[in-house]
């Protein structure tokens, strides 16, 4: 009866995706520090489970915190959902974490990896900012969306980047030419737990980055913040672990919540909000800010000033757009890999 339900429910998405005007995918380029935290995995189980509806294309994944299995884990998690070939790209310069979750792809199944990966040490990968310089000199004009959810050290430097075999502008030419928007999760915008002054992880633990990326990012390229206070204020609920990925014995995602937060606890839902934007940003999840302008300050607190013709602004969500943004999140997230086989 279950795989019966699960069937029906995977060709209604299906056929849903047919019925629906045709709109081109978003093109999409994740910037993730894919280690600590978990909510970078079920942000990239999102990505790939869009993709899977024909919303988006995930042209590439670059990583800005330094851990030698970053490499592997992001190869398998692609490879689960039947995108092994997308490029990964990391960097050699940027905060080391260690990870309760990513020593998942030295799990083994009899003999064989429990999750296989054909990426076995970042030293086989680009450096992230040749990568982001390849994928954006190969792609169309306007027409790449940068999902940044950790630290800024990939962007501020590709943004310094100079001239090279894949494109002759330099890093802020190629970001005016084939960038829409970058989605970023960082900061607060609003007081946390009565904290005027809130230090927010993915600035604090790159404040120079940070700086360098708010400071030099090109005023004619807009960027759409996330802050704290959105992801807090939607948790990932642990009844979906629990409940939700049972069409698989073993599943990537529920594997690494489970090492990361256990079964007792609701995680907040940051790096997904992020990710729910820019793909979606017209369904009315979330509201805009005014435009204005961010600023880091030395001790890692950012601010926002508005400002006319600012490039900055900053997602608002109301308690009816946080039901549906939780809902959303919890589909997307436990959707069935479409290009693999159920086991």
């Amino acid at each position: 009866m279950f795989w019966k339900r699960l069937s029906v429910i995977c060709l209604f998405l299906m056929m849903s995706n047919r019925l629906l005007p045709a709109a081109e995918p978003v093109q999409v380029i994740f910037d993730t520090d894919i280690s600590g935290d978990v909510d970078d995995v079920l942000a990239l189980a999102m990505l790939h489970t869009l993709a899977d509806r024909g919303e988006c294309n995930l042209r590439a994944v670059t990583i800005s915190k330094i851990n030698p299995l970053t490499g592997p884990f992001t190869d398998a998690t692609n490879t689960f959902y039947g995108r092994g070939d997308i490029p990964i790209g990391v960097t050699r310069d940027a905060q080391k974490r260690e990870s309760r979750y990513l020593k998942l792809i030295q799990e083994k199944q009899g003999d064989q990896s429990r999750y296989p990966h054909d990426i076995n040490s970042n030293q086989q990968l680009p450096d992230a900012v040749s990568l982001l310089r390849k994928t954006l000199a190969a792609s169309a004009d306007g027409s790449i969306v940068i999902i940044q959810v950790g630290l800024a050290a990939n962007l501020a430097d590709l943004v310094e980047s100079k001239a090279d075999g894949f494109s002759p502008l330099s890093g802020s030419e190629l970001i005016r030419r084939k960038v829409k928007l970058v989605s970023v999760m960082a900061g607060a915008f609003e007081p946390i737990e009565g904290n005027t002054h809130f230090l927010e992880a993915n600035v604090r633990n790159g404040i120079q980055s940070m700086q360098r990326f708010v400071r030099q990012w090109p005023l004619s390229t807009p960027v759409v913040w996330s802050g704290y206070e959105v992801g807090i204020a939607v948790r990932y609920p642990r009844e979906s672990i629990a409940r939700d990925f049972n069409y698989m014995k073993h599943h990537i995602v529920r594997e690494a919540y489970l090492l990361h937060s256990g079964p007792e606890h609701d995680r907040p839902s940051w790096d997904l909000t992020s990710v729910l934007y820019a793909v979606r940003p017209h369904d009315g999840y979330f509201d805009l800010s005014e435009p204005g302008k961010v600023t880091v300050d030395d001790d890692g607190f950012l601010s926002f000033h508005p400002e006319k013709q600012g490039r900055d602004r900053y997602l608002k969500m109301n308690p009816l757009q946080a039901v549906q943004v939780k809902e959303a999140l919890r589909s997307l997230v436990s959707q069935p890999p479409v290009k693999r086989n159920l086991r």
